[in-house]
């Protein structure tokens, strides 16, 4: 059976979600008046970065909703006894700042021109669907995906199996005919593996080695990789 389907991550394999992050936190550090607190752009941005991946494992694991696990960020700036407005207030200015610097990635839509319509293409990513949403329309993407599934409408984040079977399950799709793109190794890639999926690593850095994953460093390479599918005795056909 041949793959038929991509499945597709968002944050940092479609959208530059780090640069975005990056821009947008230094800037509104700097508009807030704390970024000299910090001793430099780089300690700034590690203590943002570590903020983010805190409370984000505590949104994905059920723990916080969207809005409140966005709200226990700005409180780790601000003070835990900031109102929930006062932090809403707050993530807000700095998502303006973010918005403003969003982009995709340069070889996205060459590869989706490349694989359409050899391929279906979906999206799956451990956020939400309305916030995906609007991302994905402002950047002029979302009509080239057919679904959109996100784990806090499923139930369930990535690595677990039940979050790309879902997926599949929304494809209509048997997950052996399904290939998945992540930049993450393990949440992505071999999560993806592990469901009967066709993971692929993609590795933007090139920096590291994965001998038990199908790797490429850009997105220009997945075409002739996906052609390339023998697992089941024959390469799989684009168009």
């Amino acid at each position: 059976m041949p793959i038929r389907a991509v499945l597709w991550d968002i944050d940092d394999t479609i959208f530059d979600y780090s640069g975005a992050e990056r821009t947008g936190a230094l800037r509104h550090l700097e508009a807030e008046g704390l970024l000299g607190a910090f001793g430099g752009e780089e300690r700034a941005l590690g203590t943002w970065r570590e903020v983010m991946e805190t409370h984000y494992a505590r949104f994905l694991t059920g723990e916080l909703d969207f809005t409140e696990h966005r709200r226990e960020r700005a409180r780790a700036f601000l003070g835990p006894s900031v109102s929930d407005s006062a932090a809403d207030a707050w993530f807000a200015a700095y998502y303006v700042h973010f918005e403003a610097a969003w982009s995709v990635f340069p070889d996205v839509v060459p590869a989706l021109d490349a694989l359409t319509p050899g391929y279906r293409h979906g999206l799956l990513s451990n956020s939400s669907a309305a916030h995906q949403e609007r991302k994905l329309t402002r950047l002029g993407l979302r009509d080239r995906f057919e679904c959109l599934v996100c784990s806090l409408e499923l139930g369930h984040a990535k690595p677990a199996p039940e979050a790309f079977l879902g997926a599949c399950e929304v494809l209509g799709l048997p997950p052996e005919e399904v290939a998945y793109v992540g930049d993450k190794a393990d949440t992505d890639a071999r999560g993806a593996d592990a469901a009967g999926l066709y993971g692929v690593w993609l590795d933007r850095t090139g920096s590291v080695t994965a001998p038990d994953l199908r790797r490429i460093t850009g997105l220009a390479e997945l075409p002739a990789l996906l052609a390339a599918d023998t697992r089941f005795g024959a390469p799989s056909p684009i168009g």
